[in-house]
Order: structure tokens, then sequence, then C-alpha cells
């Protein structure tokens, strides 16, 4: 289990993402109509993986810039916040504010800070409009850079080895992995002969499914061996997976099914059993980064896969942060509301969040599903 969390997120300026100040859990379903801002919330993780590591510029620039991604009318500019727990210690406080410039943007500003109860707080990272200061372990004192600091980057970036709780948010928010809907065409990676060699991840578009699936047979057989069971439980004809292949130094995978006499390749399973069985594979891997974010993991799953689904997801949500975005009323149908976030807007257009369970709903789940409450109109986050 994960020593370290984000505790709390607070999202200014970043399309209807106005004023967001969401406090975090370990499973986290945000749910609510389309373009009420849930996306919004895993694209602000997305962000702040690439100012951890490095790839401030490129994602920026992918998203049309920074100007693209204020909120619209208002905005001015985009600041982000996140508190990550560090046992022992005070919270470590991560900020970072970006301010769009014509075309471009500049880190206006940039802290990383920890209390220590002794007043000021502990500052390892301190930068203002160009001013960039870090804590130099060597010197025991913030200095400026030494070296040929990029102005689109950050310093949490760019900073020398820092002490183990900053390094710890460095490393959560670098590695942090956004997934969305499984490419299942006809050309899906998927669906492809794929590369013998080691791997410790489906891949985003499945293309590593069947190395990952094949080493981790062979090196982790408890943990492969829970996957395939999760897979028979789903699907009772199933029986196993097996890998053979049909290049040189590239794997295929088959679905061994007690119905036919002879495997099933890959390519021609359904939708919904592949898209199942990349997320099984993917929330199980050993390898899953600190924040996971899935968006829309419920397209083309058969109802009756959504329970066990959630239930695999609370397994993996001991070892990652896990953040989930859907619309789905039978997805939410099998969550509790303390895994719950419903996204709605205000007046004014701008996103709102709330915890399922600071809101009075004991009276109708004596007799309603969280489902049904939300179809109802009770929890918002309806058109």
């Amino acid at each position: 289990m994960n020593r370290y969390k984000i505790e709390k997120i607070r999202i200014q300026g970043l399309r209807r993402l106005f004023s967001i100040d969401l406090p975090m859990k370990p499973f986290m379903v945000l749910i609510g109509a389309n373009g009420v801002g849930k996306t919004s919330v895993l694209d602000t993780f997305t962000l702040l993986s690439a100012s951890a590591s490095g790839n401030l510029n490129t994602t920026l620039s992918k998203s049309g810039g920074a100007a693209n991604l204020l909120t619209r009318d208002i905005g001015k500019n985009i600041a982000l916040y996140v508190d990550m727990k560090s046992p022992g210690y005070d919270p470590l406080k991560y900020e970072l504010v970006i301010e769009p410039i014509k075309a471009g943007y500049s880190i206006a500003k940039e802290t990383l800070s920890q209390d220590r109860g002794r007043g000021s707080p502990f500052l390892h990272i301190n930068s203002l409009h160009g001013d960039i200061r870090y804590y130099d372990l060597n010197k025991n004192s913030l200095l400026r850079p030494n070296w040929e600091h990029n102005p689109y980057e950050t310093s949490l970036a760019q900073a020398p080895k820092m002490f183990e709780q900053p390094e710890e948010l460095r490393r959560m928010l670098a590695t942090a992995n956004q997934y969305h809907v499984l490419d299942v065409g006809s050309r899906a990676p998927v669906k492809l002969p794929q590369k013998m060699q080691p791997a410790y991840l489906p891949g985003a578009d499945g293309e590593d499914l069947a190395p990952y699936l094949y080493y981790l047979r062979e090196t982790d057989s408890d943990r492969y061996s829970t996957i395939i069971e999760t897979l028979q439980t789903a699907f009772p004809d199933f029986e196993t997976l097996t890998f053979p292949p049909v290049a040189s130094g590239m794997l295929s995978l088959l679905w061994k099914d007690k119905k036919f006499k002879d495997p099933i390749y890959i390519h021609e399973l359904s939708e919904g059993i592949l898209r199942f069985v990349w997320l099984v594979s993917l929330l199980y891997s050993p390898r899953l980064s600190m924040i996971t974010m899935i968006d829309e993991p419920e397209v083309s799953l058969h109802p009756e896969l959504l329970s066990l689904l959630v239930d695999v997801m609370r397994d993996a949500s001991k070892h990652t942060q896990l953040i989930v975005a859907t619309h789905s009323d039978r997805f939410v149908r099998f969550l509790r509301p303390e895994e719950v976030v419903v996204m709605d807007i205000d007046d004014e257009g701008h996103a709102i969040s709330t915890w399922a369970d600071t809101m009075d709903l004991s009276a109708w789940l004596a007799d309603y599903s969280l489902d049904e409450i939300w179809q109802m109109g009770r929890m918002g986050g309806r058109a």
C-alpha cells in the first residue's frame, strides 16, 4: 500500500473548473452529465504529470496553448494546488500558476513547501515570475539555479535531488497515467501481433497486452492467476489464455472457451470482452502508477460485469490512487456514497463538486440504490 497520497487538489481557471477545491480519496468516481468538468479534472492531473516530468510545454501545445484552457470569459491564469500526505510529517504543498502570454505562457508562481511547526513553512522551491529558487541539499539554503533553467518547464521537473517527501511527490505526479476508452477497431494495436518482450503494463492502447500477460504468467504466477480467475468469474465458459508465436519474436493471444473446440484469436473477441480483459489486466498490474485515471470504463461492458469491475477497482485502489470518470447510471449502482463525487454546474456555468457522502442520502438509500437516487435528481449531476 502506498504511504503517500494526494489529500486535496485545488483547481482554478481551467475550463469549467473556475474554482474547485476537492478532497481526494484512494478510490473516487466522478459522475455527472456531459460537459460538467469530469474529464477536465482528469486532464488537470495529466497537466500536473507533465509539470513534474518536464513535458509541460509539449502538453500545453497539444491542448492548443495555455490560453485555450482558460475558463471562458473570465479566466486570467491557471492555478493548481495539491496537498500530499506525508507520514510522520505535515502535508507537502505544491502550487503552480501558469499565466498565458499571447501565444505562449509563463510560470508565474511555483512553490513547494512543508509546515514543520516552526513558524514559516520550509521551502523546497520558491519561484515567482522568473526568480527561481530551490533548496540546495549541499549548501542548506535556497539558491538560484547554476544551470540553464528552462523557463517553460517547472522547477519541480528540473531541481536536483531533493528530500524524500518532495521526491515522492515528483515521482507520484510525473508517473500519473490517464487511460481512455480502448480502441478495438479492426486495426487497433490490441488486435495485432505484439512483440515478445518484458512488459509491465498492457499499454494505453493495449499494444503490450499479450507480452504483458505472458511475462506476468512467467514471473508472477499468483497475480496472473488472479487475472484468470477474475475472467472466469466474469465469463463462466472461459478456461484460460495461451500465447502462441505467430512470427519471429511476435506473440498473439488466444482465448480458450469451453463451448468451442478451437481457441478464439484476440481479434475475434467481442468489444466488451477485449475491453474487460484490458481493464482487469491493467488494474492488477504490479507497476501501476501512484495515480491512475480512467475515463468511461463502462463502455461496451455488459451491466453484469460492472459489479465485478468495481470490486477490482477497489482492490487496485490499495496500490494506486484511482480516479474514474463516468456518466453511466449502471456503473454508479455498484458504488458507495463515499466513493462518488457529483460534478455539476452553477448558475454561472462553472463546475462544482460534492462528495455524495456529505449529502443527506440515508433516508433515500433505505429504499433506493445509488443510481436510482441519481436518476431521480436527488444528488444533482444531471443535465
